[in-house]
């Protein structure tokens, strides 16, 4: 059953890339991450009195608590990055690299959880990192439009750093709670992180100059995240971190499919290649099934 629970956190993840694209085109980044928390937060809190694990926050460890509490910095911190790479950077160049965040998790997982490495998923590791490199290769069109936005491949692969990060942390911190309840917990950690950081950048005064598409779309990614991170996190609960977590990325396929229809972003002949290497190379990751 996990399995169907990452497939879905994947494709919800996929939704979340394409409707915060549009969301955040004339808003700031992190105003549009602090304001998509609150919807994050209502949802998973939502889902927590739903299923009835409110009354369990008494259980939780002094360690389980930490451990989600980091996870929460974690991921308010990737997030940060991920939305500043999305407003600087095509869709279709981004994601690769933040989804590319699996190869790490797996090397991570295998240091600090004990999970097993094969020479398939090594394999699989080398082949991810080929076709994301192909992935965000401009062209020289592209590269003197974009001259100005070079920054966004640092976030990108700062988000991917922090995510790996956040995939370990979590999956250590809910190992004897409630996923719902591991997943409200952390989400305040993540809101509060977020708005420390618009008011300490003083970009709340921006607030009143959100046009209504805006506001539509920042609110659905966060629905989007926020049924993505259930998915996600009760999957990471009940499998292991080294699979759940490739599962996840092949989120990059719908986000690509979406970015064409919607947001007319086209793929090159290299760019498509490395989109086929990367889904082959996660695809492999699961071999050990």
């Amino acid at each position: 059953m996990w399995i169907a629970y990452a497939f879905g956190s994947a494709l919800f993840a996929g939704i979340t890339s394409i409707l915060a694209k549009i969301g955040i085109r004339n808003v700031d980044s992190n105003l549009a991450t602090a304001l998509r928390t609150w919807v994050v937060l209502i949802f998973s809190w939502l889902m927590v009195f739903i299923v009835g694990s409110q009354n369990t926050m008494t259980d939780i460890s002094g360690r389980s608590l930490l451990f989600l509490v980091l996870s929460g910095l974690t991921t308010g911190a990737s997030w940060i990055c991920y939305f500043r790479a999305l407003q600087l950077g095509h869709v279709n160049k981004v994601v690769p690299v933040d989804k590319s965040s699996n190869v790490l998790t797996m090397i991570l997982a295998f240091i600090f959880l004990g999970e097993r490495m094969t020479w398939i998923m090594v394999i699989g590791m080398v082949v991810i990192a080929v076709g994301t490199y192909m992935m965000i290769q401009k062209s020289k069109t592209e590269k003197a439009a974009a001259a100005e936005h070079k920054s966004w491949l640092l976030y990108a692969c700062l988000s991917a750093l922090f995510a790996a990060l956040t995939s370990i942390l979590g999956k250590i911190g809910i190992e004897n709670v409630e996923s719902n309840l591991g997943t409200a917990i952390r989400t305040i950690v993540v809101l509060i992180m977020a708005w420390l950081i618009v008011f300490m950048q003083k970009k709340q005064r921006e607030m009143k100059r959100i046009d209504r598409k805006s506001w539509l779309y920042i609110a659905l990614s966060g629905l989007a995240t926020g049924l993505s991170w259930l998915c996600f996190y009760k999957a990471l609960q009940d499998g292991p971190a080294s699979v759940v977590v490739p599962i996840d990325k092949l989120s990059v396929l719908i986000t690509v499919l979406f970015a064409f229809l919607f947001l007319k972003e086209k793929l090159s002949v290299k760019s498509t290649v490395g989109l086929l290497l990367l889904t082959a190379g996660t695809l492999a990751l699961l071999v050990k099934l």
